[in-house]
């Protein structure tokens, strides 16, 4: 049998960062999106409830709550501001998930129980000023000289660049794959930001996503540890694949949620909004574009629930998160456009938050794999084309307290 009810703890994590994110982000957003300003208070808090370390097990200093309460998380958080649902995506989705899955036992103690339990943040490094989507086209690169890794390179677009304590970069350990685009001369390393050498940056030139912290960082000649190699030394584009399918999974949740957002404003301003004598919410192709919303919400919604649920289980969900995606995130391009449109000469104010919702959503068709990567990779699965190989390391299924 389908069961659609949440549990008693998933409804009541939605409620929780419902309630909070109302209550002390919903006052203030506007604001610190219009000063391009990142609240470190916001982090603390979601430290403080446990949505930093929410999926991880209790031993490693999490919540140890399911993978659908991620989920839930995510759209609660951008239902309010894409940029708090960032947080989550990188700190928990790109990096604490890969470390909990991939990570030595010494690296879990050292790096994920902190991480978990809010102490230190986390992100992460493979996009740089010119590899996006084409993750073999970056330069960075890891010469291991003794117990060391020297590492130098650029990473750019990163969430959290200037406030993470933690970073898990992609490079480049065998110089001769590299020339021949080998992706299995790439690794994955755990770089601290107290390491000599290191940098990193605001960007200020975005137009999107304003109260969120991005930008980049250098690294020139960091000495890394050994030790703080994830997985084995060849594994990196493994690595960085599986940290972005969990990545993608908070994404497609978080474009739900804002594709709410748009339809609640919606709602609201054509309930009040009059033209012609009446509320704008009796034009037909209003309706059409709040119906569009309701429709886009619930299959995205159903989506994402899908693949957590498929994660809980233990079982492989490449295709079904990419689908979620890919959906959810266009979905959300097409109501925040009709949200501006609904709102009309008010949607281009900033007094309405249609505009917010407008420029934040554009960023989420692009990373984590474009919706073009998505079409592509959607294509292949139903050609037969594309299969999901064996790993050696696997997402674990939830395990009931």
């Amino acid at each position: 049998m389908i069961d659609f009810e949440l549990n008693e703890e998933q409804a009541a994590v939605e409620k929780m960062v419902r309630d909070w994110a109302a209550k002390t982000v919903a006052p203030r957003i506007h604001d610190l999106d219009r000063a391009h300003k990142f609240e470190p208070s916001f982090l603390k808090d979601m430290g403080e409830m446990g949505l930093l370390g929410i999926c991880i097990p209790e031993q490693y200093g999490g919540a140890g709550m399911d993978y659908v309460s991620l989920g839930l998380a995510s759209e609660e958080a951008e239902y309010v501001d894409t940029h708090l649902r960032v947080i989550l995506s990188v700190h928990v989705g790109l990096n604490s998930m890969t470390l909990w899955c991939w990570g030595t036992e010494e690296q879990k103690q050292k790096y994920l129980v902190p991480q978990a339990k809010g102490e230190k943040i986390a992100t992460y490094g493979l996009t740089e000023p010119n590899a996006g989507s084409d993750a073999v086209g970056i330069q960075t690169t890891a010469v291991k000289k003794g117990d060391k890794y020297v590492l130098n390179g650029e990473k750019y677009w990163i969430s959290l660049a200037d406030v993470a304590d933690n970073f898990l970069v992609i490079a480049w350990t065998d110089l001769e794959k590299k020339k021949n685009r080998d992706h299995s001369g790439l690794s994955a390393f755990i770089v601290e930001r107290s390491f000599k050498g290191f940098s990193s940056y605001t960007m200020k030139e975005k137009w999107g996503i304003l109260a969120g912290n991005t930008g980049g960082f250098s690294m020139q000649d960091v000495e890394v540890p050994a030790a703080n190699l994830v997985g084995q030394e060849g594994e990196g584009f493994k690595v960085a694949m599986f940290a972005l399918e969990n990545g993608r999974y908070t994404v497609a949740a978080g474009a739900t949620g804002l594709i709410r957002a748009c339809l609640d404003a919606s709602l609201k301003y054509a309930s009040t909004r009059q033209t012609f004598g009446v509320p704008i919410g009796q034009h037909q192709l209003v309706k059409e574009m709040i119906s569009q919303m309701v429709s886009d919400y619930d299959a995205a919604r159903l989506l994402w629930l899908r693949a957590g649920w498929m994660k809980n289980q233990g079982k492989r969900n490449n295709r079904e998160t990419s689908l979620a995606k890919w959906f959810a995130t266009v979905g959300s391009e097409r109501a925040a456009s009709d949200c501006v449109q609904i709102h009309g000469g008010n949607g281009f104010s900033d007094e309405y938050p249609a505009g917010r919702f407008d420029r934040n959503c554009t960023a989420a068709v692009i990373y984590e794999g474009t919706r073009e990567i998505h079409k592509l990779m959607q294509a292949d699965y139903a050609l037969g084309y594309r299969t999901d190989k064996p790993r050696r390391v696997d997402l674990p299924a939830y395990q009931k307290k």
